[in-house]
């Protein structure tokens, strides 16, 4: 019965880890505005706006020139031409092209980008709900969060 339990983990858990994973050829022109939940590989032409939850990997024969992204991470080896904002990451590859604005968690540039833009940082909020709580305990818990001392 223990072993049961244990594949029925496993299964979930390889579940969790596969997203589906959607190509856009390198023949694909993709016009409008763009929405998905799992993983979107660029290869071709896209101009529009993307509003996604997903991960989004611009290819290096991709050309994207956007209004926006919005996604969870963002992996560019091709050119972008837009402001991006990436929840988790943002990489941008050896010979890619970025010209906008970027806000992210976490940035990665590696040598040979040709990038044009400012890059923000996005903080962790603290662990609380701002909304529910006195302004003296969330004082404290933004000290709490942050490098000075207190």
């Amino acid at each position: 019965m223990s072993q049961n339990i244990e594949l029925n983990k496993r299964t979930k858990k390889e579940e969790n880890q596969k997203k589906n994973l959607t190509v856009f050829g390198q023949e694909t022109e993709f016009d409008g505005e763009l929405e998905f939940t799992d993983n979107l590989v660029i290869t071709g032409k896209f101009s529009g706006k993307i509003n996604a939850t997903g991960d989004l990997e611009v290819d290096k024969t991709a050309l994207c020139d956007v209004e926006s992204i919005k996604v969870n991470s963002l992996v560019i080896s091709g050119k972008v031409k837009g402001n991006i904002e990436a929840k988790e990451r943002v990489e941008m590859c050896s010979g890619s092209s970025v010209s906008g604005d970027v806000v992210t968690g976490r940035i990665r540039i590696a040598d040979d980008v040709d990038f044009e833009g400012s890059v923000t940082m996005l903080q962790n909020p603290p662990d609380v709900d701002i909304f529910s709580v006195a302004s003296d305990e969330f004082k404290q818990a933004l000290l709490i969060k942050s490098d000075l001392p207190h």
